[in-house]
């Protein structure tokens, strides 16, 4: 996780995702990249492409600029490589791009999370980034005054296509030294014994070197997402970890995905890592 990716909007809820990566990337000797983004109205973009002056979009970047000045001024960031970036686009898009052009390692976003009406037709620019992005996604909710996920949670079906995906969740609990809490969550469609769900997961996470090893968790609940965020709330978990398929389009509208509603839902840090 040398290279972390902070989009920022200079809200609280952008803050309390810097000052989480600040922390990060202190503890890993890593860099933060700082992105700004403008999306305009279509004339403007237009004068852009066109490179005409518009007195509206200099005043838009000064004012950008000021406040990234302010915001790297913070003592959190002292001794941290900070480079700020504005980019004008769409805000998820623009977040992929950097990502990519960055080579970026991790992705850290704060969010307000959606409900409602408005989660089911336009959903947050964060439950985007989670669903397109093949950079893990951290998303944080509330100021968290000294993130160390020690109490580690990973949710999941362990299905073997989550193998793959799994490896970054290893190399992730590796990193901050923390034992992982391999949760299952059996539901009344999905029902499997104690002996048949511990015997998955241990088939499962044989040929992974876990450094501080792990745990084998059975949760009951009408559904996953409400026993995930029951499960982690009974061990006061620090981080709740899932894979996300992305769907997309119609695929999205209908099916949805456990992980994208989880980043909307939970209170607590949630990673997502795309399989």
């Amino acid at each position: 996780m040398k290279k972390i990716l902070v989009p920022t909007d200079f809200s609280d809820h952008a803050e309390y995702a810097l000052k989480v990566a600040a922390k990060i990337a202190k503890e890993h000797d890593g860099e933060i990249f700082l992105l700004h983004l403008l999306e305009l109205p279509g004339q403007e973009n237009d004068a852009i492409v066109a490179g005409a002056e518009v007195p509206e979009i200099a005043f838009f970047l000064k004012k950008a600029h000021e406040r990234f000045d302010d915001v790297k001024s913070a003592e959190y960031l002292n001794g941290l490589n900070v480079t700020d970036s504005i980019l004008f686009s769409d805000a998820f898009e623009g977040i992929i791009k950097t990502a990519k052009k960055q080579d970026i390692d991790l992705i850290v976003m704060g969010s307000h999370g959606a409900s409602g009406f408005k989660e089911m037709f336009i959903g947050s620019n964060t439950e985007k980034v989670v669903r397109t992005s093949s950079i893990p996604v951290l998303v944080i909710k509330k100021e968290e005054a000294d993130f160390s996920p020690s109490t580690f949670v990973f949710a999941s079906n362990f299905a073997d296509e989550i193998k793959k995906p799994f490896a970054k969740v290893v190399d992730f609990a590796n990193t901050f030294n923390a034992k992982l809490n391999l949760l299952y969550i059996n539901t009344p469609a999905t029902f499997k014994s104690t002996h048949a769900a511990e015997k998955i997961i241990n088939d499962f996470v044989a040929g992974f070197t876990l450094v501080n090893g792990y745990s084998i968790n059975i949760y009951n609940d009408v559904n996953v997402e409400k026993g995930i965020l029951h499960y982690a709330n009974s061990v006061n978990a620090d981080l709740v970890a899932m894979c996300t398929h992305g769907r997309q389009g119609l695929a999205h509208f209908f099916n949805g995905s456990i992980s994208e509603d989880l980043v909307n839902h939970a209170v607590r840090p949630v990673v997502t890592f795309k399989i």
